[in-house]
């Protein structure tokens, strides 16, 4: 799949965010489905209907789907960008420790945003402000864990990381060394699946130090 025909900074906004919003899509609900399906007890409760499966679509829709939408947008706009001629001036590897830092920094941003405002509005968290705040490190401390549905989430923007980063290695005059270590042309593929996974233990890292501070 070529992803330059789904976006480009010179295609139309309402087209991109269009584009952005049906990979999000195709992102999340396979990796969705599977933590339903391991999680013993949770997909019969959700075929009974009633306050659970109210409160599981809530989430995906008030949670999940915008922090998936926002970081995926940020990936394939750093995507689009680094495509761009002028771009291609500069060593692509800055693109991928710009995601990098975004995606940490709107994963706990954004979740702890959602959180506050669920609390608002829905009355989550005991309707209190400081406890929504105060569990989003413990949550998203086993999200890589894929423990809980915020790990859903992470793994969803896996879909706008690989295009990026398998991209920005392939052209990046840094990264051929490392890429001639892997056989074949998987170099730039594994080395993408490694950065995102060293991404997923940042975030892990960063929430332990979150919890030993508010603790």
């Amino acid at each position: 799949m070529h992803m330059d025909r789904y976006f480009s900074t010179n295609m139309a906004g309402w087209r991109f965010l269009w584009n952005v919003l049906v990979f999000s899509l195709a992102g999340l609900a396979p990796v969705l489905a599977l933590y339903v399906l391991l999680s013993p007890g949770f997909a019969s409760a959700l075929v009974e209907g009633g306050p659970a499966l109210r409160r599981f679509l809530r989430q995906v829709l008030t949670n999940g789907l915008p922090v998936v939408f926002v970081i995926n947008y940020v990936g394939f706009f750093l995507f689009a960008l680094s495509r761009q001629s002028d771009a291609k001036d500069h060593d692509s590897i800055a693109f991928i420790g710009a995601d990098f830092i975004a995606r940490l920094a709107l994963f706990f941003g954004l979740h702890a945003l959602i959180y506050v405002v669920s609390a608002d509005w829905f009355g989550s968290f005991g309707g209190s402000r400081v406890t929504a705040l105060q569990v989003v490190a413990p949550t998203l401390a086993r999200s890589a864990l894929f423990e809980n549905v915020s790990g859903v989430y992470l793994y969803a923007t896996l879909i706008s990381a690989v295009p990026l980063y398998v991209s920005a290695i392939g052209r990046s005059p840094r990264m051929k060394p490392i890429v001639r270590l892997f056989p074949g042309s998987i170099g730039p593929i594994a080395i993408a699946l490694l950065i995102f996974a060293a991404s997923a233990v940042g975030l892990t890292l960063l929430a332990g130090v979150m919890i030993r501070i508010q603790s």
